[in-house]
């Protein structure tokens, strides 16, 4: 290998791979999935269009495909946690037997008698078309595992469906890596023409058995790097370099068990990886930190994999299969659905399943474009198209899988979403639950500044001495029957002020079945700020709120002592636009009074980086600065 080529070759490679991931932010902005974007900019770079990355940079670049495959099978096994999977044990089995057997029982006969339709298939032996065909029923039963947990995290979901389509998820990718390394040696066997008879399955165990063995052993080796206090890059470079040297300890023994007894002794690398990953994450006291090195170095292993990956493909290859790809894409669908309706009555679950089960397991990322990597390794004749219809399929369900698992989740009722604000109608609304000094104090200062206060007593209290302020009577069960008898709906602001818990359990409400744009919590507890944070709540935590305004009082006295309205004659407002003839307009071309000054404009919920220049949209919340009685005359202007 000469080294100056190899450092030349990975230099500009890594050039490309830095695009590629610009790039790819930019299709998911149009809603495309991030990895069609670093596909189509290697697809870009690679021999098919600009030759930026040719095929004796490939063939040089291909260590950093292993090392990527190793690390995809770490975090397969490592989402394999079996004390989160025991509560739908008997659900998670009969959904795993019906999506692994039935679609790849139904997809192997199906495509091996549509082989003639398939270009690379149609002039092969029968014996070759059952070897392919197999092949392609094994990827079809791999699921994408990151993309499962990212739909659940952003719906928020939890319950009994989708706990077990958690569970089969994490289960196929480890069970598929197993039936790849059978499918594989048997379709080698039948392609070379080799005898498959006793003799071969024996070899075939033996080399599973060795498979296994080692895996628990990288368990073990798994284990040393975080038994130091190290630093995390260092730990996440040594998982890199144990994942790596399983490859070529692979490499050694087939390169070997060729020279002395002529016969290859395949070891399978992907299986020893998720084995190693399985028994670590199971079996010792170091599943969290492991767990978060993968997660901070795969974003890095994905962008290196997928884009080598479209750099791999020829354009025209793609194009002249992506017939074949959309017709194998609902193939999948329908093995799938009927896998579904298999798993749903065998395991006795709600009926209501039966119908959306498949929908969940549709999306396809890493493991399943590991394994067509792989077989376009293995065999490079027609490797290449099987590839390149793969990479389409995956493409496709990209694209439909996501939208279809959040239509499932919804359609239980399992996902936990924020509920639509209601509009503005013109009076500021406040509700604060909690009645004590303070609370009656913040809602004397909100009437000053002319909102609609109402306070929820919890306890019964003596309220003689609360003047002005309407007390609702005691809220005695925390119920979304109860909230709806306060008609929250279109309540601009609601501040909690009870304990952690029932601050909690109204939030929480509120956030799936309400709506409201401000919700404001006391925090008790330091240790429950990340909940509460997770539904979009503005924190107060008294016990070091108090430090922060000392703080900006000694570094900002103006602006905070303006900011809190301090100040004779000065305050500060948010805004909504809701004029539809403001909608478009510069901020330069605002006419405003000449002492009020915009401090910032929120969009969706993020602060834009304002100026003159700045286009107003409807919706967008503009925080201004100003005396009084401009502020209050300049309202209007916002109003539809």
């Amino acid at each position: 290998m000469d080294i100056k080529l190899l450092i030349t070759f990975l230099i500009g490679f890594l050039i490309v791979a830095i695009a590629a991931n610009e790039i790819a932010k930019v299709f998911q902005k149009i809603k495309f999935p991030l990895i069609t974007g670093l596909i189509i900019t290697g697809i870009i770079a690679g021999s098919s269009v600009l030759n930026f990355i040719n095929p004796k940079a490939l063939k040089e670049l291909y260590f950093l495909n292993e090392i990527a495959l190793a690390i995809i099978a770490f975090s397969a096994g490592s989402e394999l946690y079996l004390n989160e999977l025991r509560s739908r044990i008997h659900s998670i089995k009969w959904m795993t037997i019906g999506q692994l057997m039935i679609t790849f029982v139904m997809s192997s006969i199906v495509i091996y008698f549509m082989a003639n339709q398939i270009p690379f298939m149609a002039n092969m032996p029968s014996t070759h078309q059952i070897a392919v065909s197999v092949l392609f029923a094994t990827i079809f039963v791999a699921r994408s595992p990151s993309s499962a947990i990212a739909v659940i995290n952003e719906m928020r979901a939890n319950g009994p469906f989708t706990k077990t389509v958690m569970g089969v998820t994490v289960v196929k990718d480890v069970l598929v890596i197993i039936l790849f390394a059978i499918s594989l040696a048997v379709a080698k066997a039948l392609i070379n023409d080799e005898p498959t008879d006793f003799f071969f399955f024996i070899v075939l165990s033996f080399e599973l058995l060795a498979s296994f063995g080692l895996g628990y052993l990288l368990g073990k080796i798994l284990q040393v790097p975080f038994l130091s206090k190290a630093d995390t890059k260092i730990k996440g470079f040594a998982v890199l370099l144990i994942g790596y040297s399983v490859y070529l300890f692979s490499h050694f023994v087939r390169v070997k068990s060729l020279e002395m007894y002529h016969h290859e002794f395949v070891l399978e690398p992907l299986l020893i990886c998720i084995i190693g990953s399985f028994y670590l994450t199971n079996y010792s006291k170091h599943r969290i930190e492991f767990s978060k090195t993968l997660k901070e170095i795969s974003p890095v292993i994905y962008i290196v994999f997928f884009t080598l990956t479209g750099a791999s493909l020829s354009l025209q290859t793609l194009m002249s299969v992506f017939g074949i790809a959309v017709a194998l894409f609902f193939l999948r669908l329908v093995t799938m659905f009927f896998g579904g309706i298999f798993g749903v009555y065998a395991a006795n679950d709600f009926k209501k399943y039966a119908l959306i089960a498949w929908m969940p397991y549709l999306t396809q990322a890493g493991v399943a474009l590991g394994l067509a990597t792989i077989i376009s390794q293995e065999f490079p004749i027609w490797g290449h198209q099987f590839e390149a219809i793969i990479i389409a399929i995956i493409v496709l369900n990209q694209l439909v899988g996501p939208p279809l698992f959040k239509w499932a989740l919804n359609y239980v009722k399992e996902s936990h979403l924020r509920a639509k604000v209601k509009k503005f109608e013109g009076t500021q609304d406040a509700v604060i639950f909690g009645l004590e000094n303070q609370s009656i104090a913040l809602a004397k200062q909100l009437q000053r500044n002319k909102w609609e206060v109402r306070i929820v007593n919890t306890e019964e209290k003596n309220r003689n001495n609360v003047d002005n302020i309407q007390i609702i009577d005691a809220l005695k069960i925390i119920s979304l029957t109860a909230l709806k008898k306060l008609k929250l709906e279109k309540t601009e602001a609601i501040v909690l002020m009870l304990s952690d818990e029932d601050n909690y359990k109204i939030a929480e409400l509120i956030y799936e079945n309400i709506g409201t744009k401000d919700v404001i919590v006391r925090l008790n507890e330091r240790a429950n700020f990340e909940k509460f944070h997770k539904l979009g709540a503005l924190i107060i935590e008294p016990s070091t709120a108090i430090v922060s305004l000392l703080d900006h009082f000694v570094r900002s006295p103006g602006a905070t002592s303006l900011l809190l309205g301090m100040d004779d004659g000065q305050d500060t407002i948010d805004i909504e636009v809701r004029n539809q003839d403001i909608h478009g307009i510069r901020l330069r071309e605002l006419r405003l009074p000449s002492d009020v000054l915009v401090l910032s404009v929120k969009r969706k919920g993020q602060l834009i980086v304002s100026h003159g220049y700045t286009r107003l949209r409807l919706g967008d919340i503009i925080t201004m600065v100003g005396s009084e009685i401009s502020l209050d005359e300049i309202k209007f202007k916002f109003d539809t």
